[in-house]
């Protein structure tokens, strides 16, 4: 069984991974293609990376304690696998006010704030305690309790979720 420094290291890194995989689409597509919305509607790249910035800024200061959103988990909670929490997540979840993106961003902005959310992230990540991970945990409105053990899991789905969704986005603008 994987011990709390074992999980901790894995999911840092998967973590890291994913959010280099993200920076690099935004730094690779065209100016004007990372700054043009979809036809149809929708975020920007850039607005698409703004959002991820401000998730994963969120869930630094959950995981560090800076926000007061965790709160320790009653006696015979029942905590959800990783596995059940991520089936719960719907295929299109509405982002919160404070999440939704200007409708002006630019790529140099996302960039320097995915970089600093990326670092307060793992900073937060990397000194959670096992207790903490283990008993404490946040009520989302859509997809239930979740531990803070589980917050890494999430922020990495998070951003190959919203990469994804950039790739979408990229591919249906013309070439420029």
């Amino acid at each position: 069984m994987e011990t709390h420094t074992e999980r901790i290291a894995r999911v840092r890194a998967a973590y890291k991974e994913a959010r280099e995989r993200f920076a690099t689409r935004l730094r690779q597509a065209s100016d004007a293609d990372v700054h043009r919305a979809p036809a149809g509607g929708g975020w920007s790249v850039a607005q698409i990376g703004w959002h991820v910035a401000a998730v994963d800024a969120s869930f630094a200061a959950v995981l560090s304690g800076e926000s007061p959103a965790a709160k320790p988990l009653a006696d015979g909670a029942a905590v959800r696998t990783w596995s059940e929490v991520a089936a719960s997540i719907p295929d299109r979840l509405d982002a919160g006010k404070r999440v939704q993106p200007p409708e002006a961003v630019s790529r140099d902005e996302v960039l320097a704030s995915l970089a600093e959310s990326a670092e307060k992230f793992d900073a937060a990540l990397a000194a959670l305690t096992e207790t903490r991970a283990t008993g404490f945990a946040i009520t989302h409105p859509v997809i239930g309790i979740v531990a803070l053990g589980q917050i890494g899991d999430w922020a990495t789905a998070h951003v190959a979720r919203h990469n994804k969704q950039a790739k979408r986005v990229l591919a249906d603008v013309p070439a420029t």
